[in-house]
């Protein structure tokens, strides 16, 4: 009993120490946009030239790039926006597979727990970016929208690459979980959908702008 109890309280410290560790390093980054999407696509996959292509243009507008630090579309993300002008980021996982971190990143960081990963997503981005991808991408995006939806954090723009993709979800969402009154109008207004690598920079653009007339909006957590 000793022993567990002695196990859980260190598990604290090492909370504790992710949460220390992420802040310090991420504290003084910008705006940043965050690139989600999978880990097995390869770069054969026009997804992943699309997401060098949308990494790229905003690095070079001044947008900080996080991935979650892996291969496939993170690892198209980080090569997009190392040398481009701003920080290529990457907030890697402890994973028995698939997590092998990339080598396009300026700041890299690594955690045990998802949890405190995801924190630090939301905390130091000012926009979503969602790539086709699996549960983890899924976990990201639908996180991102609860907080939206909820009032947790201030509305950033999700945008959503690839219609072909993500249309059937859309569809999902509209005829079941809207039509039973599960969600509303207006969730359904919290994301955009792109085709073009070229889309996904004005709205980021547009939305940070309009930060400047609400500069309170930039802390990202509204109490």
């Amino acid at each position: 009993m000793e022993d567990l109890k002695q196990s859980e309280a260190w598990r604290i410290f090492r909370i504790q120490a992710e949460l220390i560790d992420g802040i310090e390093t991420l504290n003084d980054l910008g705006p940043a946009v965050s690139v989600f999407g999978s880990a097995r696509l390869e770069q054969d996959s026009a997804y992943y030239a699309a997401a060098q292509q949308v990494a790229s243009e905003l690095s070079n507008a001044g947008f900080s790039i996080i991935t979650g630090g892996g291969p496939g579309i993170m690892k198209a993300a980080n090569a997009g926006a190392q040398g481009n002008g701003s920080t290529s980021v990457g907030l890697n996982i402890e994973l028995p597979h698939e997590q092998i971190a990339n080598p396009y990143q300026d700041r890299q960081l690594s955690f045990r727990y998802f949890f405190v990963r995801k924190l630090m997503f939301v905390k130091y981005s000012m926009g979503y970016v969602v790539f086709p991808g699996g549960f983890g991408t899924l976990d990201e995006l639908f996180d991102a929208l609860t907080l939206i939806q909820t009032q947790k954090i201030y509305h950033f723009p999700v945008i959503l690459y690839g219609s072909e993709f993500w249309q059937g979800l859309l569809d999902w969402l509209e005829s079941r979980a809207r039509a039973s009154g599960c969600i509303d109008n207006n969730d359904m207004r919290l994301f955009y959908l792109v085709d073009r690598p070229e889309d996904v920079l004005p709205i980021i653009q547009k939305n940070f702008a309009a930060l400047g007339a609400h500069p309170e909006k930039n802390k990202r957590w509204p109490v």
